[in-house]
């Protein structure tokens, strides 16, 4: 847009205004007959007094006044953090008191960009992050926000401290920061509040140098200070006191020009995603924030959460209490055959790293397992879905890689034809095993299905076997399930290098729980560290042994009691957390933030305060459920099901939404400017 010499009206000022000439270009900003007053106990303060004024684009104008003058309130009002008391104020020639406080947030995000005396920077995230936040907001792609972030802390000198977090930063680094933030989404007006102020000279003649160059790039550079040698860098002066406009005048020492905005700064606003991908990147950053809350306040989040950890636990217990699921449990265990270790891959309970993927067990851990004194045979295994098609039949099916011990190791009988020998597994053999699913699937209308090919994916395996039908509850399935030596599974399927798991047979000759105490051993001088799981057929029977009914009755009183507790304490940490943390939701309004951005970041935090308090609280219960059976009798048994460890997360996200939603609410309906004005 082409602008031209800026008219300047401010028909309140006394004699000591001075006046200019009106021109016809269209003001940027329009201020008439605005007020702006404050309850004050039973007096009524007014801090701005009929102001009437125009600001026209490329131009750069300084407020300046004594503290308590009223420069900072109108800044605010400029820019749309706070609403005049009466008055009317047009911004592109529509009136502000139309827009609700999404449509004044979409406005700051688009258009404004706040440089701040404090700074106002987030510390949790480093200097990038603090950049790039308006334009999440503003749903710009990550990569090309991410892009534009490092971007502009080069131009200004700090491509270097891209990671910094700003207590890494100096002061005028931490302005810096800030002034790329206001041009993240383009910058077209910005506003700083004593940009200088909290700076050193050095730095602050750096962050002057700075906006003049903006400026003169053809951004509106509006900026309020208290002092003379400041002010005399703007092209134009704007002297308030006492709410009252006392001087308005074009600065003689400064070389009056406008510019047409940067081109390039308006082409970046359209790089944006889509409504459902920008609410999801939004969603993330909501995400991330609340875990470095979290993070950051670790006892306090435990205390909270340890309601819902003991309501958790007791819910997830008194579900798995029952004799039928005691006669469940026992034909589970049965079924993976007599006196048997399961060693699996993953690190154990309670280890905050099993929550990723791992691969630490190899096929050399299973054959030097294979070879102690006490173990008969080992089968590792690796598991896999496919596509599996015989002439005209396609069917989805399990595939599992094995050794050539499993049929020995699990109990299980071929019906048919051969199973796997060291060969087979030396060679990779494409040959296969079915069981009687895949038998009745792909074989229904044929005898012997010995010999056959069936095309798994890509990779031909021929039939040797077909094993007998299980009708143990554990291996009950309805879809088919082929077997191949583990290694061509490996190699063919999956191109790992990595096992599952492998089964061990224990001698009888050995107590089961010494042979799994040297396979731990074992295992762990191989690797360093236990990060495998072992599971005893023999120890888990020991897990689910009975518990009385007037521990289940306790149990069941805790499980209500203390869920309601602590979604109470939830809710009172969150408004804790609300308050503690005002300042960044005023610095994220600011920048453009939504009511329902700000809402949805502190609901997300009380649901994963309660989600966590969930997890821990289903470790717990099978902690609990430990203790009981070691004291209980016969009668009871304790199954972990996972309809209960579901029920349990459900009610965990029930309890962050409904007691979270308040503190969420009071944090989205915060006035930007008190927030802001909170350390």
């Amino acid at each position: 847009m082409t602008t031209q010499t800026s008219a300047l009206t401010a028909t309140n000022t006394p004699k000591t205004h001075t006046s200019h000439a009106t021109t016809d270009a269209q003001p940027i900003m329009q201020l008439t007959g605005i007020t702006k007053s404050f309850q004050a106990g039973e007096q009524r303060i007014q801090i701005l007094h009929n102001i009437n004024l125009n600001i026209y684009q490329g131009e750069m104008v300084a407020i300046i006044g004594q503290s308590g003058s009223g420069k900072s309130t109108l800044m605010n009002i400029l820019g749309c953090l706070d609403q005049p008391s009466s008055g009317e104020y047009l911004i592109f020639g529509d009136p502000i008191k139309r827009l609700d406080a999404d449509q004044l947030a979409k406005l700051r995000r688009e258009h404004f960009g706040f440089i701040f005396q404090r700074y106002h920077l987030l510390g949790d995230i480093n200097a990038q992050d603090n950049v790039a936040i308006p334009a999440v907001y503003a749903g710009t792609d990550h990569s090309i926000r991410m892009q534009r972030a490092q971007q502009l802390l080069a131009e200004l000198g700090l491509a270097d401290k891209t990671h910094n977090r700003p207590s890494q930063l100096s002061g005028g680094q931490q302005q810096r920061v800030s002034i790329a933030r206001a041009l993240m989404n383009g910058g077209e007006i910005i506003l700083a509040d004593e940009p200088t102020g909290a700076l050193d000279s050095k730095s602050g003649e750096d962050v002057m140098a700075i906006l003049q160059r903006l400026n003169r790039q053809g951004h509106t550079v509006i900026m309020v200070t208290h002092d003379p040698n400041i002010a005399a860098q703007a092209n134009r002066v704007i002297e308030l006191k006492d709410g009252h406009i006392v001087a308005d005048y074009q600065n003689p020492s400064s070389n009056h020009s406008h510019h047409q905005s940067s081109s390039t700064e308006k082409a970046y606003s359209l790089h944006k995603k889509n409504s459902l991908s920008a609410f999801i990147d939004r969603l993330l950053e909501a995400f991330k924030m609340s875990l470095l809350a979290m993070k950051a306040h670790k006892m306090r989040t435990l205390l909270t959460m340890l309601g819902i950890i003991i309501g958790i636990a007791s819910v997830v217990s008194i579900v798995g209490l029952g004799k039928g699921s005691q006669e469940q449990i026992l034909s589970n265990i049965s079924s993976l055959g007599t006196n048997t270790i399961t060693i699996a891959d993953g690190y154990p309970w309670g280890d905050p790293r099993r929550r990723y993927h791992n691969k630490n067990l190899t096929p050399e851990d299973a054959q030097a397992v294979s070879a102690q004194p006490y173990i008969v045979s080992v089968s590792p295994q690796i598991d896999a879905t496919a596509t599996a098609r015989y002439r005209n039949i396609q069917e989805s099916i399990n595939i599992s890689g094995i050794g050539e011990d499993y049929l020995k190791v699990t109990g299980e009988k071929l019906a048919q034809g051969q199973g796997f020998d060291a060969q087979s597994i030396r060679h990779r053999t494409q040959d296969i095993i079915i069981d009687n699913n895949a038998k009745r699937t792909f074989f229904a209308n044929e005898a012997n299905p010995i010999g056959k090919v069936i095309l798994i994916g890509n990779v031909p395996g021929r039939v040797i076997g077909v094993l007998a039908p299980n009708k143990d509850a554990f291996s009950a399935s309805d879809s088919p399930t082929l077997y191949m030596p583990y290694t061509t599974m490996m190699s063919r399927i999956q191109g790992s290098t990595y096992i599952e798991r492998f089964v061990a047979l224990v001698d009888s000759g050995y107590a089961s729980s010494a042979a799994e105490n040297a396979i731990k051993e074992l295992l762990i001088s191989r690797h360093g560290e236990e990060d495998f799981r072992i599971r005893n057929s023999d120890s888990i029977r020991k897990t689910i042994e009975a518990t009385t009914t007037s521990m289940t009755l306790l149990i069941s009183s805790i499980a209500v009691i203390s869920l309601i507790v602590g979604g109470i304490g939830v809710m009172n940490i969150m408004l804790v957390s609300v308050s503690e943390r005002t300042n960044e939701i005023g610095v994220r309004m600011a920048v453009g933030a939504r009511q329902s951005d700000i809402m949805q970041q502190f609901l997300i935090e009380a649901i994963l305060v309660c989600l966590l308090g969930g997890t821990l609280g289903v470790l717990l219960a099978f902690m609990i459920g430990e203790g009981i059976n070691s004291l209980g009798s016969e009668d009871f048994k304790v199954l972990y099901s996972p309809t209960s460890i579901i029920a349990a997360f459900v009610c965990s996200t029930l309890i962050g939404i409904l007691f979270g939603f308040l503190p969420a609410r009071s944090a989205a309906k915060l006035n930007p400017v008190e927030a802001l004005s909170r350390d």
